[in-house]
């Protein structure tokens, strides 16, 4: 069998992404040999037409995917941290091998387009918020929702926007020699950590002290935006897709979550739940602890795939690595493969990994 690298779970700008459009990202891809690449948008299936246009000028093989925030209210009601590590029962989901052209309509299709306006007006209430603390440290500037909206997003608009908006604001009204202080005082009386010219830094930096809990704009998300994980499903089982649950495994530390840290009692419960495909972004995870989650998932029947998100300001390679190696291992390039097939296979109406194979290796020639 030949073992093509992917990378199944990628931001773009439709909704926030480290690169600055789908035609970087599709060439930072080619570049690095990564052939097969699936856009991983949170709410969005906007960008998957340019992303299958830019796939096929590179000859690489696209997946069609979305992210959801959902929320279990058992997990939640019995205080079990699934793979959000700071909110009981708050649960990412995401949606692999959706149809395209689409197909999502009726109930579902008006289901994802209200999450994702009650996601943007959450992002609308922090602006103001912002723009109420910048003016009572007399900033003399304010951030324009609408200009954001317009020139920063594709239509999804996330907090990162705001962080990204605000940096460019001071830069472009505060001297560059008075930028320290400025922030200083942005950040009541908290000294600037990051350097300057450190984009990816400073912009994490403004979402820590300003956006996220304790922060001056602050705003709690609204039950609204956390339909039920049941729905979510439906969601994307309606527009073609498969349900897939993204483990977070060990963190920095070597910690796992209550619901991820005994791995058999977790797959139980994922089968139990629907779930038949669960996905990794391999750089939160040690290349040990991957194997043996992904390879003891695989061999109890569910589809698993590697990514790397991108949806922080920091560019990094599209290629895939862990925590502690500079590349995945064959053992675990074979597995995102094996997944990777299964995916392309389901969004031709076909089956299994050498279906998905011999697609995947006659679009791109190879």
């Amino acid at each position: 069998m030949k073992v093509l690298d992917v990378n199944a779970h990628l931001h773009t700008p439709y909704s926030f992404s480290a690169f600055e459009d789908v035609p970087q990202a599709l060439d930072m891809a080619a570049k690095e040999g990564v052939r097969v690449v699936g856009i991983n948008d949170f709410y969005s299936l906007d960008g998957y037409g340019q992303w299958k246009e830019e796939c096929g000028k590179r000859q690489l093989f696209p997946l069609f995917n979305i992210e959801f925030i959902s929320l279990n209210v058992e997990d939640q009601a019995a205080g079990v941290r699934v793979n959000d590590p700071n909110n009981p029962g708050r649960t990412y989901l995401s949606g692999k091998g959706l149809a395209y052209p689409l197909i999502l309509k009726g109930a579902e299709a008006e289901q994802l387009a209200a999450v994702k306006a009650e996601s943007n007006s959450q992002v609308e209430k922090m602006c103001a918020k912002l723009n109420a603390h910048l003016e009572s440290v007399k900033a003399g500037f304010a951030l324009e929702f609408a200009r954001i909206a317009r020139e920063l997003t594709r239509g999804s608009i996330r907090e990162r926007h705001l962080a990204k908006a605000l940096r460019m604001a001071v830069e472009a009204n505060v001297a560059e020699g008075a930028r320290s202080e400025f922030y200083q005082r942005l950040f009541s009386g908290k000294a600037l950590k990051s350097a300057l010219d450190n984009v990816a830094a400073l912009e994490n930096e403004i979402r820590s002290n300003l956006l996220k809990s304790g922060g001056a704009a602050f705003v709690a998300e609204d039950p609204k935006a956390f339909l039920p994980m049941t729905t979510v499903q439906r969601i994307i089982e309606a527009a073609g897709g498969i349900p897939t649950y993204p483990f977070l495994a060990d963190d920095a530390k070597g910690n796992f979550t209550d619901f991820e840290g005994d791995l058999e009692k977790c797959a139980d419960t994922l089968k139990k739940r629907g779930f038949r495909s669960v996905e990794f972004i391999t750089t939160r995870n040690t290349t040990a602890v991957l194997e043996r989650y992904a390879s003891y998932l695989e061999d109890e029947g569910f589809i698993v795939t590697f990514g790397s998100e991108h949806n922080t300001p920091a560019l990094e390679p599209v290629k895939l690595r862990t925590s502690d190696a500079p590349a995945l291992s064959e053992k675990l390039r074979e597995i995102n493969w094996r997944g990777a097939c299964q995916v392309a296979a389901h969004q031709a109406g076909l089956e299994g990994v050498a279906a998905g194979e011999e697609l995947i290796l006659k679009t791109i020639d190879e």
